[in-house]
């Protein structure tokens, strides 16, 4: 998360059978993306189907996300120029499966969305200096990427994490920037460790998006009650939702975050409510699959 940043939850607008949306949701952040309705639908469910899925079944589980099928169409195509998929034909059928570095993207997205906790810290600070040359946009790309993998901007150019990243090398030689990195205690000179966490990032800001998500989440006994078909749409805005945290949250130990810290609560809570749609989504887009290569 870049210092001063803030993040919420977006939280779609919802048919009858929603029970997240702007009626619950403070930031009125609106529907989700056509990219993100396809990338969620590769990274949380087809892993286990192959990482692959006929043309057919990826709009009709777009549409389920209020996505028009020009629009699902469209971003298959720009991921297919990014390199996230790329056309596959299976059994006849056509269709896109994920390549293999947009599993390796999506597997460590998956594991940290699910995570269960943060994780140890033996106290050591991880330090990144990067030289990323005067384009804006490449700037931009660096800082975007760096607040991803949990890195917070400690001055100018300078990046500083409770954990070294393995993702580090590889996003930044993709940005084309040159870096260089030390790991070790940090001299903050009278602060503590939690002094430095709260002026690297915006806890505050973190905190208040948290409890907007948690205050828009359904509980686990409403999401049972629903249908297969009314489970897949709404597991994908919470589990969307939540993704977003992912470039805002730095995973930050519990030995530097504030007392009762809210993310706990609100991890816990996705988890269960996200546990209890499962089951439901899974089989329904197992049908929609399964009904999308009949069409094709």
């Amino acid at each position: 998360m870049r210092a001063g940043s803030k993040s919420a939850a977006s939280i779609p607008s919802p048919p009858t059978r929603r029970l997240i949306g702007p009626a619950r949701d403070p930031c009125h952040t609106g529907r989700m993306h056509a990219r993100s309705a396809v990338v969620d639908l590769y990274g949380d469910h087809l892993r286990q189907h192959g990482w692959w899925a006929p043309v057919a079944g990826v709009v009709a589980l777009a549409r389920d996300c209020d996505v028009q099928p020009a629009a699902a169409r469209t971003a298959v195509s720009r991921l297919v120029r990014e390199g996230w998929l790329v056309a596959e034909a299976r059994a006849g059928v056509r269709g896109y499966a994920a390549t293999p570095l947009a599993q390796e993207r999506l597997v460590g997205a998956h594991a940290r969305i699910y995570a269960t906790g943060p994780r140890g810290w033996d106290g050591t600070w991880h330090v990144v200096i990067v030289e990323h040359g005067g384009e804006r946009r490449r700037r931009d790309q660096v800082s975007a990427s760096m607040g991803y993998l949990g890195y917070g901007r400690l001055a100018p150019g300078a990046w500083v994490s409770p954990r070294a990243s393995e993702e580090l090398s590889g996003v930044l030689a993709r940005h084309g920037a040159r870096w260089t990195a030390v790991r070790g205690p940090l001299d903050v000179g009278a602060a503590s460790p939690a002094a430095l966490a709260a002026r690297v990032w915006d806890l505050e800001a973190l905190a208040s998006a948290y409890r907007d998500f948690l205050a828009a989440l359904p509980g686990p006994s409403q999401v049972r009650a629903l249908t297969s078909a009314d489970a897949y749409p709404e597991r994908a805005r919470v589990v969307h939702a939540w993704r977003k945290f992912l470039f805002s949250d730095p995973d930050l130990p519990a030995e530097v975050l504030p007392d009762g810290w809210v993310g706990v609560e609100a991890r816990a809570r996705f988890l269960e409510v996200a546990g209890a749609l499962r089951p439901a989504a899974e089989l329904h887009v197992a049908r929609t699959l399964r009904a999308g290569d009949s069409a094709a």
